[in-house]
């Protein structure tokens, strides 16, 4: 047998094994996707899904009435914010710890066995502990808090204050995803290898340079897929929010999660549901590729 025929048969059985996969992202991904499209330009409520008839066109009137009801700017912002204020910190944090976690000390293999325990719990119940921790008159942070102030302090109402609800959210969300960020960081630092490290040392390097100049372009590729992981998760996140607050109070932490599922399953308007996922998606996907697309320039300088 020619190479050239071996080369088409490796093609051909390539091809027949990605079509399962490929016939399951149709029917389940991209098929949803262009319904909903569709239904975000439709009238289609109560009466639509009693009787099983398809909606009536009304153009962009689903949007126009999002956005005069300011919903849609004001679920952009808080969406944003979240998803920002997290991935920032937990950055930050889980970079930390993953360079702390890499070094040898007693105790150091306990920690990275056990760190991953709030990562599995279930994000319902990770806001219902954190719904506890952050109760007015009994709970942890209240404790905490008044005995570092000696008791000067009344309720602390972080998830019933419109000021404080979303960074509530946000600390619960960190809690949750900072775990597995680190055990990626750390997993990407022990590839970095000693000798370039070493050789950097002999010339007179410090910490900070080594960390700049040698330990992140290592990181890069490990970063870049943590961050997007971080993004996509954050930005869909509606278990936390719904649990937490319900997207109270007086909308202060209603995202783009908590405005869908409003739209379409409180006041059963689908097609305003579909018009808020259209735009959330079509956000998620522009802020991905502007991170990916700032990602090529590092690369590239």
């Amino acid at each position: 047998m020619k190479k050239h025929d071996i080369k088409l048969s490796d093609n051909s059985y390539s091809f027949v094994l990605t079509i399962p996969a490929t016939i399951l992202t149709a029917i389940f991904i991209i098929v949803p996707i262009i319904q909903s499209l569709i239904m975000s330009f439709q009238k289609y409520g109560v009466k639509n899904i009693i009787s099983g008839k398809p909606g009536t066109w009304n153009n962009l009137r689903n949007y126009i009435k999002l956005f005069e009801a300011n919903q849609i700017p004001e679920a952009a912002y808080h969406t944003l914010w979240f998803v920002l204020f997290v991935i920032i910190l937990q950055f930050i944090i889980g970079m930390a710890l993953a360079l702390v976690l890499n070094r040898e000390f007693k105790g150091s293999r306990f920690i990275r066995s056990i760190m991953m325990t709030p990562w599995v719990v279930p994000t319902v119940i990770s806001g219902l502990i954190w719904m506890w921790l952050f109760q007015p008159q009994y709970g942890f942070a209240k404790y905490f808090i008044s005995i570092i102030s000696f008791g000067n302090i009344n309720d602390l109402a972080i998830l019933n204050n419109p000021e404080t609800a979303l960074g509530g959210i946000a600390i619960a969300a960190l809690w949750k995803q900072i775990p597995l960020t680190t055990l990626l960081l750390l997993a990407g630092l022990q590839n970095v290898p000693n000798s370039s490290l070493e050789a950097a040392t002999i010339d007179g390097a410090g910490e900070v340079r080594k960390f700049v100049s040698i330990v992140l372009p290592y990181l890069s590729p490990v970063i870049k897929i943590a961050m997007s992981m971080s993004i996509i998760e954050n930005f869909k996140q509606f278990p936390l929010f719904w649990t937490m607050t319900g997207g109270g109070p007086n909308g202060a932490t209603t995202n783009f999660a908590i405005l869908s599922y409003r739209e379409a399953f409180v006041s059963m308007n689908l097609g305003s549901g579909a018009a808020v996922t259209t735009i959330w998606m079509l956000m998620m996907i522009i802020i991905v590729g502007i991170y990916q697309k700032s990602f090529k320039v590092q690369d590239m300088s």
